[in-house]
């Protein structure tokens, strides 16, 4: 493959996209497929098979287009309009009226000045939900692999690693740690052989960034892996993915393939001198496995378990050799540095958070989705202006930010700028992205209740501190829900969140406390109430001493977390 080539294949498919009276575009992610998103395309293609049109009109299953909860969800071009709650039953009429007299059916019409896409600013999501993921033609019609000709046709491995520390790429994982001093930490490195990793082990509840954008515009991140691999000095790269998502493997293998037959990925990429493979790795779908020196161990066939640092994997990784780990987000950001450049991509975001970042939108809120605001958006913002306020006739309570390793921030912190500093000081964290935003039915002792038992169950027992200290958080927590816990146990379980954040071995029990710590900062009168006056605001928590025989507006377990 040459420069030329590749722009003479983009060029190609976009003279055949242009025969095309009009494309109908139906979103393939989880949600919408489980919605009947698979169906609703058999009956679009019937539909314009019926009026005589099936070569006009060009029926694609894409990527998640963010709306999940107003699934399943269609786009019609030209005109960029959206359909919400399509059915099968709708198609006949969407492609009578619309495509075929350009009269747009205004029932579920979604209106061009809808918040939920207004407010955002699509970086890594620009493709989402209008591209073919199985195709590898649409990708580079949209500027797809332009960016790695450039870098390893035109740039010095050198400038490329400053290109993304004048842009001020931080991890977008949940350390935020800088990628470029990163990279150059890992390209100085003398061994011959290193490697590039890219963490798909998504376990956060609530979260599916990572996942939609393997399905949704898998090409994207194997371009970000291959310039970070010419940048650092790398030949094999990995994708760790988790074996619950199917559609996620499948797409990211055909990607692979498709690449390596375009030589895009193998040897002498771009008549280069540089040559890069990529392999899938499947994991178990253990929460700890998202911890980089874990993930490596799985990598390599062992038991995921996280290792002490130093050394770090940007010094010793992967079967000890110097390795590049950033999450699947960080690795679609490279592709649209290099092409558009630093100062581009530095003049989103803030000062010591650049860029956009990709959220999953859960809970108690209108529009529920994936999301991409820039950095500096506050939480007001993403809650009651893209998500819609709450739903039903609820009154915001909480937002948790982080999953199981971030905090519940209440409504007085909702103007806090959404970057890793003021989430920090917020008592949460950016994490990999997952927002759930809790109303008046949710009980925070329960939240905090149900976080911790996450954590107990995902921890790995390597160490004293997490694998025992969880368990005990855990039990002192149920105890508050059901009444039986005293004032010592407030203590104790303030001690312990204390001694398991500083005492643990990794990430996963550093920062189990976060949800329980944030709860009883800010809402301790509601956990004094369950074991003081056996009363819970939400009615979610049983309490079993016979002496108050409190009953429960709800079974347990129900609440935002649900």
């Amino acid at each position: 493959m040459t420069i030329e080539e590749l722009y003479r294949i983009g060029a190609l498919y976009r003279d055949q996209l242009a025969t095309f009276r009009a494309q109908i575009q139906l979103c393939g992610s989880g949600t919408c497929r489980s919605a009947g998103a698979e169906e609703l395309q058999r009956a679009f293609e019937t539909a314009c098979e019926e009026a005589g049109v099936r070569a006009e009109i060009r029926v694609v299953m894409t990527g998640c287009m963010g709306l999940c909860g107003s699934g399943p969800l269609v786009r019609i071009e030209p005109g960029d309009t959206m359909y919400v709650h399509v059915s099968p039953q709708d198609a006949p009429r969407i492609v009578r009226d619309h495509v075929l007299e350009n009269s747009p059916v205004t029932e579920q019409r979604l209106p061009d000045d809808n918040t939920f896409y207004g407010r955002q600013t699509p970086v890594v999501l620009e493709h989402m939900g209008r591209i073919d993921p199985e195709s590898i033609e649409d990708y580079i019609a949209h500027g797809g692999y332009e960016a790695l000709a450039k870098a390893v046709t035109y740039q010095t491995p050198e400038s490329i690693i400053l290109e993304i520390r004048h842009a001020g790429l931080r991890g977008r994982g949940g350390g935020g740690y800088a990628t470029g001093l990163k990279w150059d930490i890992v390209r100085r490195g003398s061994a011959e052989q290193k490697y590039v990793v890219c963490n798909a082990d998504e376990g956060d509840p609530g979260a599916f960034m990572d996942r939609a954008m393997l399905e949704g515009n898998p090409h994207s991140i194997l371009e970000g892996m291959a310039i970070a691999g010419y940048a650092v000095g790398a030949t094999q790269g990995f994708v760790s993915v988790r074996g619950e998502y199917p559609l996620a493997v499948q797409r990211m293998r055909r990607a692979i393939a498709e690449a390596e037959r375009k030589q895009l990925l193998g040897n002498r990429i771009f008549d280069s001198g540089f040559s890069f493979r990529v392999d899938l790795r499947m994991g178990a779908g253990a929460f700890v496995c998202g911890e980089e020196t874990a993930l490596l161990r799985s990598i390599e066939g062992k038991r995921g378990q996280p290792a002490p640092r130093p050394p770090y994997p940007s010094h010793a990784g992967l079967w000890e050799k110097p390795t590049v780990v950033n999450n699947v987000e960080t690795f679609a950001n490279v592709a649209p540095i290099i092409r558009r450049g630093a100062r581009w991509f530095g003049e989103i975001g803030t000062a010591r958070s650049k860029g956009t970042k990709v959220f999953a939108l859960a809970g108690r809120v209108r529009n529920t989705g994936l999301i991409e605001v820039p950095m500096g958006t506050t939480l007001r913002e993403v809650i009651f202006d893209i998500g819609g306020g709450i739903s039903g006739d609820g009154t915001f309570k909480a937002v948790q930010t982080g999953g199981p390793s971030g905090g519940c921030i209440p409504e007085q912190h909702l103007d806090i700028p959404v970057d890793y500093e003021s989430l920090a000081q917020a008592g949460s964290i950016m994490g990999s992205g997952g927002i759930i935003v809790m109303d008046n039915s949710s009980c925070m002792v329960d939240i905090a209740s149900y976080f911790m038992e996450f954590c107990r169950t995902e921890s790995c027992g390597k160490c004293v501190p997490c694998r025992v200290g969880t368990v005990q958080m855990s039990r002192i927590l149920e105890r508050i829900k059901c009444g039986r816990a005293t004032e010592q146990d407030m203590e104790t379980l303030e001690e312990l969140c204390v001694m398991v954040k500083d005492t643990s071995l990794c990430g996963l029990g550093q920062a189990a406390p976060n949800p329980v710590i944030s709860a009883l900062h800010f809402f301790r009168p509601e956990f004094e109430r369950h074991y003081r006056d056996h009363v819970c605001d939400a009615g979610i928590c049983r309490f079993d001493d016979p002496e108050h025989g409190v009953e429960p507006a709800h079974e347990k377990g129900e609440g935002a977390h649900a």
